[in-house]
């Protein structure tokens, strides 16, 4: 006789095979049509999770189908450009699928909490209220996405992470051999800033969550 829990594995092992299979399928009949792209965008705290949710939710796409782009920190070329410009060059093609690990949205996100960013730049900031304006500012990154939905899908995925679990998961980088190059001085720095940055997704969430491309929030702590 089975034990729950080898039982529950199972189930979840059937439930896999059977999305993967029908993801599959769905990425066959995409680039068939040859009609749309399909763009997954994902952001979150830092230890959200997700390289993890991308490895995991796209395990059944054929990767000649499917291009994974990560933003890190602009380089001076790309900041002699609109904040934009890196993240349209990246764009899937009609029939593909492109994965965003971070995105555009980081810009509107990383300046507001640390707007002296845009000041070395040479770029405006109104100090009064921490919100940048030209190439940072939400209403540019919201009039994109409706120009982008005439040809391309897209979904954009919060992973929504505690404060708590994310102090656990840097402390298991420390311990963990195999997670150590992950751990990085600065972001235990950006852990104190943790309010702003909450503020700062709430304001970028609720003014880019749209009809043709909301956000769904999907809790990151399990």
């Amino acid at each position: 006789m089975s034990s729950p829990s080898s039982t529950r594995k199972k189930s979840i092992e059937n439930w896999l095979a059977e999305h993967v299979g029908e993801l599959s399928s769905l990425q066959s009949l995409l680039y068939a049509s040859n009609r749309y792209a399909l763009l997954l965008t994902f952001q979150g705290m830092d230890a959200a999770g997700k390289d993890g949710a991308i490895r995991h939710v796209m395990s059944g796409v054929n990767p000649q189908g499917c291009q994974v782009s990560s933003f890190k920190q602009p380089s001076a070329a790309e900041l002699e450009h609109d904040f934009l410009w890196r993240t349209t060059a990246r764009l899937p093609e009609r029939g593909q699928i492109g994965i965003f690990n971070r995105s555009y949205y980081e810009e509107v996100l990383v300046v507001r909490v640390h707007p002296e960013i845009l000041r070395n730049q040479g770029l405006s900031v109104n100090c009064a209220t921490r919100k940048p304006s030209g190439r940072s500012a939400i209403g540019p990154s919201s009039t994109w996405n409706a120009s982008l939905s005439q040809r391309t899908r897209t979904v954009k995925i919060f992973l929504h992470l505690s404060k708590e679990e994310q102090r656990k998961r840097f402390l298991a980088r420390i311990d963990e051999r195999d997670h150590n190059w992950k751990f990085s001085l600065s972001d235990i720095h950006e852990r104190k800033y943790w309010k702003q940055y909450q503020e700062a997704y709430e304001a970028c969430l609720e003014a880019t969550s749209t009809h043709h491309a909301p956000w769904y929030a999907v809790p990151a702590d399990a």
